[in-house]
């Protein structure tokens, strides 16, 4: 799985960051290095918390403005529905995408 949308949170879980690419594992590697610069990188979002691939470019792309256009509360069941512990799943992610 390569393309998709995710949700990165920072140590204290006070902010999440939705985003989509085309390469996810290279794309939150660059977020976990901070070689993106923008709202993640400012705000220390490098945790993965949530991902999900998509079919395409134009889905990912429909899903994370759905997303980002949710409230709080809402993104944190759908992170809570497979996560409950916020573990970082970028070592989940790169397996699947082996």
């Amino acid at each position: 799985m390569n393309v998709g949308i995710y949700i990165m949170t920072n140590a204290s879980h006070s902010t999440l960051y939705v985003g989509m690419s085309t390469d996810l594992p290279e794309r939150i590697a660059s977020h976990k290095e901070g070689l993106v610069d923008g709202f993640a990188k400012k705000y220390r979002c490098t945790i993965l918390v949530y991902y999900e691939g998509c079919d395409s470019i134009d889905h990912a792309y429909i899903r994370e403005k759905q997303i980002k256009g949710w409230t709080r509360n809402k993104k944190v069941a759908l992170i809570q529905m497979r996560n409950p512990t916020w573990n970082d799943v970028y070592k989940e992610l790169i397996a699947e995408s082996v």
